[in-house]
Formats: C-alpha cells, sequence, structure tokens
C-alpha cells in the first residue's frame, strides 16, 4: 500500500495542469455550444454535426502526436536529453504533413455532407463552420506536438497558460463575431469558427516562444531544425502513432456515428446530444487528465527500468479516476437540467439533454476506466491489442446497440447513450485486464 500511496502526490502534480488545459479547451467547445445556442436550436443542432465530423480528424491527428510524450518521456527516464529534442523535430514533421492532407480532406468532405441525411435546415447551416475549423487541423496539431514535449519533459504549467489564454481570447472574438459587437458584422454561426481558427493559429505561437524562451527546454531543443529526418526514427514513432490514431478513431466514430444517428431522430435529439456529449466530455477531461500524466509516468519508469513501480503508478490512477466519477455522477444527477437549460431554451431540447446526462453519470466510471487503461497501455508502447479491443467495443458493441435500441427501437437518444456505455464498460475492462497481464513478473515493458 506505501508503494502505491508514494505515486499520489507525483501522478497529481503532473496532472492538475494538464486538467486544467484540458477542461480549458473544452470550455472553448462549450463556450461556442452556449453562445451559438443563444442563435437558436438549428444553428446549435449545426455546429454539434460539424464538430463532431470534424472530431474524427482531430482524434486522428492526435494519436499521431501521442509518441512524442512517449518517446520523450521514455528519453527523459534513460537519462538521454538529445533524443527529446529529435523526437519533437519528427512529431513536427508529422504535424505539418499530416495536418495538411487533414485539411485537403475536410474542404474535400465539406461540399459532401448530404450523404449523411441529416435535417435540410442544418446542412444549410454547416459548411461555412465546418471549413473554417478545417482550417485549423493543422495548428492544432502543432500545438499539441509542443504541449506534450513540454509535458513531457516535466513543464505542464506552460501550455496550461497558454490554453487558458486561448479560452479567453476564443470567447471574446465569439462575443464579436457571432453577435456583431464593436462594429463587426453578425456572423453567426461562421463567426464561431473564425474565433476557434484565430485563437489555435495564435496559441502555436505563443507556446513555442514560451518552449524557447524556457532554459530547460531549450537546452534539449534540436540544434538543426532542418536537418534530414530519420526514416527509423519516423516508423519507431508511427508504429505507435498509427495504431493509437486508429484505437482514437474508432472511439471517436462512435460518437461521431452517435451524433448522425441523433440526426436521423430530429434536429431536437441532436441538439440534446450536443449539450449533453459537451458536458460529458468537459468532465472526461479530469480522469483524461490523469490518464495523459499517469503514460508518461509509465513511459519514464519503463525507460529507467523501474518495473516494480508499474503497477502502483497505474493503479493510484485508476483510484484518482474513480473519485473523480463519483462526483460528477452525483452533478449529474442532482443538476442535470439546471446545467441543460444554460444551454438553449427551448424545453424539448433541456428535458432531453437531462436525461442523456442521466445516463453520462454512470458511464463516467466507465470512461475514466478505459481512457486510463488504455494510456497505460500506451506508456508501456502495447497499442496494437488495445486497439482491437477498441473496435469490438464501439463497433460491434455500441453502434449496433445504439441502431437498435435508439433507432430501430422505441428508446430514441437515450437508448443510443446507453450502448455508449456499454461499449465503454467492455473497454474498461478489457484494457485494464491487459495492463494487468503485461505487468506480471512475467510480463514484460
Amino acid at each position: 500500500m506505501q508503494r502505491y500511496l508514494r505515486e499520489v502526490r507525483p501522478t497529481l502534480t503532473l496532472a492538475l495542469p494538464i486538467i486544467i488545459g484540458q477542461v480549458s479547451q473544452m470550455l472553448m467547445g462549450i463556450t461556442d455550444s452556449i453562445m451559438i445556442g443563444r442563435t437558436g436550436t438549428v444553428p446549435l443542432a449545426a455546429a454539434s454535426f460539424g464538430g463532431n465530423i470534424f472530431g474524427v480528424f482531430y482524434v486522428l491527428g492526435i494519436g499521431l502526436m501521442l509518441p512524442v510524450a512517449i518517446f520523450v518521456s521514455r528519453a527523459r527516464g534513460a537519462n538521454r536529453p538529445e533524443e527529446c529534442g529529435e523526437y519533437l523535430r519528427h512529431g513536427l514533421a508529422l504535424a505539418l504533413g499530416f495536418g495538411l492532407v487533414e485539411t485537403a480532406a475536410i474542404a474535400a468532405l465539406g461540399t459532401q455532407l448530404h450523404w449523411f441525411g441529416q435535417p435540410p435546415e442544418v446542412l444549410a447551416q454547416v459548411n461555412p463552420f465546418f471549413q473554417l475549423i478545417g482550417f485549423s487541423i493543422t495548428p492544432v496539431l502543432v500545438y499539441l506536438a509542443l504541449r506534450q514535449f513540454a509535458e513531457a519533459m516535466g513543464r505542464p504549467w506552460m501550455p496550461m497558460a497558454v490554453m487558458l489564454g486561448g479560452v479567453g481570447l476564443n470567447a471574446l472574438l465569439n462575443w464579436i463575431l457571432i453577435y456583431g459587437h464593436l462594429g463587426a458584422p453578425a456572423f453567426g454561426l461562421a463567426g464561431a469558427g473564425i474565433a476557434t481558427l484565430v485563437s489555435r493559429v495564435l496559441a502555436v505561437a505563443v507556446i513555442f516562444g514560451c518552449i524557447r524562451r524556457d532554459p530547460r527546454l531549450r537546452s534539449v531543443l534540436p540544434a538543426r531544425w532542418g536537418a534530414p529526418l530519420s526514416a527509423s526514427r519516423l516508423r519507431e514513432m508511427l508504429r505507435i502513432g498509427l495504431p493509437s490514431s486508429i484505437m482514437l478513431l474508432f472511439e471517436s466514430g462512435a460518437f461521431g456515428a452517435s451524433a448522425v444517428m441523433m440526426g436521423w431522430l430530429g434536429a431536437v435529439p441532436l441538439a440534446a446530444h450536443q449539450i449533453a456529449i459537451s458536458c460529458a466530455a468537459t468532465t472526461f477531461m479530469f480522469v483524461l487528465g490523469i490518464s495523459i500524466a499517469t503514460g508518461m509516468r509509465l513511459g519514464v519508469a519503463a525507460g529507467a527500468g523501474e518495473s516494480a513501480r508499474l503497477r502502483p503508478i497505474a493503479g493510484i490512477a485508476q483510484a484518482l479516476g474513480g473519485v473523480c466519477a463519483l462526483l460528477f455522477m452525483a452533478l449529474y444527477l442532482l443538476a442535470g437540467r439546471g446545467i441543460a437549460a444554460w444551454f438553449v431554451a427551448d424545453p424539448a431540447v433541456v428535458g432531453l439533454a437531462a436525461q442523456l446526462l442521466v445516463v453520462a453519470a454512470f458511464f463516467q466510471f466507465f470512461d475514466g476506466g478505459q481512457v486510463i487503461g488504455a494510456a497505460a497501455l500506451r506508456g508501456l508502447t502495447d497499442v496494437k491489442l488495445p486497439a482491437i479491443i477498441t473496435f469490438v467495443a464501439y463497433w460491434v458493441v455500441a453502434i449496433p446497440g445504439g441502431y437498435l435500441l435508439g433507432v430501430r427501437g422505441s428508446f430514441g437518444a437515450v437508448g443510443i447513450w446507453a450502448a455508449l456505455a456499454a461499449g465503454l464498460a467492455f473497454a474498461a475492462v478489457a484494457l485494464v485486464l491487459r495492463f494487468i497481464h503485461l505487468t506480471r513478473p512475467a510480463g514484460r515493458l
């Protein structure tokens, strides 16, 4: 027990600024939803549809950037500082290349959004917003690489401060551009897209400047940014990044598919889904921050050959995630309707969103368990079997179950969310068992 308790403080010390940064990132989406919701149900539904489709591209990029944190942590644990900067340089190359490919794909998809069978009034408003946030994908991926480098090097407060500033700037630009204040035109939903794009571009410039000014980080930056890239290092990063992207795609694709199914049910279920998923995603950021810190700490321990610390680090992370789940479960059960009313005045949307938040109250435990389990396995560079587990959880359990219960069955939006909860539960149990198997005395790092 003492070995476990010793890991509480270092995990929380690293996780706290990451949590604040992750929550701040979600607050940008929450701010958009609240401000867009004041203009009507249809713009909010369009923001939900466009944001969920964009999210698929976003998480693909996140997966490709995860090796930056993993390999920088391992190099730091093995006391090889020169490799930390090289992993950052190669991560930035992946961010730029993949970001440009995704931008082109989003631009092409924007002309074909009718494929998704959404209500005509939603399709009439979504494309300018979708294209604008699509242009932000490259700066988002560059920012993620820089942020993960700073966090893995033990400087998590810097990206947190940058993200907080970005949230404030996004809110200010939303106020100006959505509603037409300070003499600007009232762009409505497109104004939220402009605000997001500008905020993300500026965040990249600020965090890179902060890294260059930090003595500890500057000392490990590459001496030659333009040196030829190492094919073996890129392959090493892609060996982790591609399965991680696929794993995240299975998860985010399931949530995106659930939004599409909500659209089949109508604009009110889709708007209610946007409110509930925004709230659930925000509280999820707390356990996500714990999971990110856990993966980095496990990477440092594995790089240093300290196998005895692996289970205590992961075990205390799961315990902390369980505490967070209890707190947010109580919040959604006691105040779900009031929270939903912050977003929109439509009583039908508020009532349905409150029901979905009841489901969210119970899947907090499963969501936390699966994300911490997945991060722990990534810290051990185990990604292939977790990707298979994730596929089964979301595309064999959650999505078919949501279609049968919510679309074909009589449970509607609540049925779709209940099936998502079942998929999360399967993933949580399977990923934790995989970690236990790998960290047996006869297991491997």
